[in-house]
């Protein structure tokens, strides 16, 4: 978490910082967040979804008029990616950053490929995510009227039939899932200095 708000921190688009997350580690995040250099934090229980975790957190946003999601698990994240894809969203209304898929798609069923997708057009998503506030809490009263669930908030606003705009992404900016990636991230930490 330390390396996600230094990057944060130095991107210096954010006036404030709300950390969704269970309550026992607040004090922690706190801590980490001033180490980093961030005053204005807020913490939020976490939810039981992705999801419900974001939507905690934007009663906690105040009046900005751009919200950025990232998830914590993305330590990599050079601070250019948040100002780009803030920037983005002020232009737009609606961004996040992905990279173009270099892999072979197939949807499969069953244990058989039923499809074979194109993938010159095809975007492996990640965060952050920027959005106009109003639209995001849009996205989230939908989503709750509609029961709803996504595995992003680009899907959320999607759903309102609302662009969302690429911003170029990073391979260092993998998600942190398993524990090969730990393997990566510390090789990646090494060969930074």
């Amino acid at each position: 978490m330390s390396y996600t708000l230094k990057a944060a921190a130095a991107s210096d688009v954010f006036a404030r910082l709300v950390i969704a997350a269970p309550a026992r580690r607040h004090a922690q995040l706190a801590e980490l967040a001033r180490a980093a250099g961030l005053t204005d934090v807020a913490l939020t229980e976490g939810g039981e979804r992705r999801q419900d975790s974001v939507r905690n957190a934007l009663d906690h946003v105040g009046e900005a008029a751009i919200v950025a999601v990232h998830d914590a698990a993305r330590p990599l994240c050079a601070p250019q990616l948040f100002v780009d894809c803030v920037a983005a969203a002020e232009r737009h209304g609606a961004a996040t950053v992905a990279i173009p898929v270099v892999d072979s798609i197939k949807r499969g069923e069953g244990g058989v490929i039923v499809q074979s997708l194109e993938r010159h057009d095809l975007y492996a998503i990640q965060t952050p995510q920027a959005f106009r506030r109003e639209l995001l809490v849009a996205g989230h009263r939908h989503a709750t009227a509609n029961a709803l669930a996504v595995d992003d908030d680009a899907a959320l606003v999607e759903a309102l039939g609302t662009p969302v705009h690429i911003v170029p992404g990073s391979p260092d900016n993998f998600k942190v899932t398993h524990p090969r990636d730990l393997i990566l991230l510390r090789a990646l930490l090494v060969a930074r200095g």
